[in-house]
């Protein structure tokens, strides 16, 4: 008996070790992101990993200021392609998962196939046709063709009605209708509620994946007052004689800084998201 106990606190101490080895090795290049954005082109250059802070901050924060990166105009435009977008695919996606589990239709089973086949067709292979009528009805520069494609969001659909087939009772929802209450009432005030935790872990996700978007942006904005924070930090190694890598870390953290709050402030949500992704199938 002693001899399992001991065991099992062995097992505890290795599992502990392995686990703060592996949350420094996460941890790890944000620190050195930070740590170089306050040092110079030089000393990065020379030794370009340390995690010792130097005095060059202002200097680089000069430097990026100087180019055409804006972050209050890139920040700006970013937030609300991410905000818009996430409500979008949130709030649709619930209501096709609304549709596919509380319906019974003909073609229920193959619309949720077609579903899960769209989920296999990479983005980058419909973004052609996609360019193409964007380029066509004259909307290659506004930021409503970033936000308006969330609206179809297969993934989140996938995930929502795994959560919502256990989670919402079809007895409830009879109730509601006995009671007068309308289909969109009853989606509203019933079932977005129980929905609550998928759709802060699917929200978190989708802001995350909104606000790193470099591909489809870069193809359809070129109007700089339309760019958004990646295009911004794409452009910073343009320079033809010389990459100002201080200046450009410092552009990184700033963008990845909103995306760290977030992250911190919910972290919770996306655990339980893990979580459920893995129990509610």
């Amino acid at each position: 008996m002693k001899k399992t106990t001991s065991g099992i606190k062995v097992a505890k101490v290795v599992i502990f070790i392995i686990c703060c080895f592996l949350a420094v090795l996460s941890v790890m290049p944000f620190v050195i992101m930070l740590v170089n954005s306050t040092r110079s082109t030089t000393e990065i250059q020379q030794h370009a990993v340390s995690l010792i802070p130097s005095n060059y901050l202002f200097k680089n924060l000069s430097i990026l200021l100087g180019k055409t990166f804006r972050p209050t105009v890139g920040f700006m435009n970013s937030m609300i392609i991410s905000v818009c977008s996430t409500a979008l695919a949130t709030y649709f996606s619930t209501l096709t998962a609304y549709g596919l589990v509380v319906y019974d239709w003909k073609l229920k089973n193959a619309y949720f196939s077609f579903i899960m086949a769209i989920m296999m067709i990479p983005a980058q292979i419909t973004m052609i046709g996609f360019y193409q009528m964007v380029y066509k009805i004259h909307m290659t520069n506004h930021l409503s063709m970033l936000i308006l494609p969330a609206i179809a969001s297969p993934s989140m659909v996938f995930f929502m009605r795994q959560y919502m087939k256990p989670a919402l009772s079809m007895e409830i929802v009879q109730s509601a209708r006995i009671d007068g209450a309308g289909e969109f009432f009853i989606f509203n005030r019933i079932a977005l509620p129980i929905m609550k935790p998928a759709i802060a872990t699917q929200a978190i996700f989708s802001f995350v994946s909104s606000w790193n978007r470099l591909f489809e942006p870069l193809i359809l904005l070129t109007d700089q007052k339309k760019y958004t924070l990646p295009i911004m930090i794409s452009l910073l190694r343009g320079d033809i004689y010389k990459t100002e890598y201080g200046a450009v870390y410092l552009g990184l953290a700033m963008t990845a800084l909103p995306l760290i709050i977030v992250y911190l402030a919910l972290s919770k949500y996306i655990i339980a998201g893990v979580a459920l992704g893995s129990v509610k199938g």
